[in-house]
């Protein structure tokens, strides 16, 4: 899987936010969001509308104006965010996985993509912001972490 500039962005940014809401802090400016995580301000501007739009950060205007999360930050997953910046979490060509069929030889090929779908959606789906934001991440995610050779690449 390849995590895409924009929901790195989003994320670092979202966090940002989650750390605000959770001190009481008011909405956070893009200048400030873009500096405390020292992104590219036009960047993250656009990537702060898809996410307004995609009904995850709420925005004001004026002086006291900004950006805060639109839900508490255990209610958004990481999962939603990707959704949001960069579409669904896998595809095959372009197309859901379950939609891949193949003949001969490559038959169950598809039984993989979803499965390997279902273990995205396991670790995304199941990972807030408010749990990247404490470091109390659920307890599968930590053990998938702590396998041998999750941190070496290949």
């Amino acid at each position: 899987m390849n995590i895409s500039a924009r929901t790195d962005y989003a994320i670092r940014a979202l966090l940002t936010l989650a750390a605000s809401q959770a001190d009481g802090s008011g909405p956070v400016s893009a200048d400030a969001l873009a500096g405390a995580q020292g992104l590219p301000k036009k960047f993250l501007e656009a990537i702060l509308l898809d996410l307004r739009r995609g009904g995850l950060v709420s925005s004001r205007r004026g002086s006291a104006g900004g950006y805060q999360l639109a839900a508490p930050a255990e209610q958004i997953g990481l999962g939603a965010v990707v959704r949001v910046v960069d579409g669904p979490l896998a595809e095959v060509r372009g197309e859901r996985p379950q939609h891949a069929a193949y003949e001969g030889d490559a038959e169950h090929l598809p039984v993989v993509w979803v499965a390997l779908r279902a273990s995205i959606r396991h670790v995304l789906d199941e990972v807030s912001l408010r749990d990247v934001l404490t470091g109390d991440l659920p307890e599968h995610v930590r053990a998938l972490a702590a396998s041998p050779g999750a941190w070496a690449n290949r």
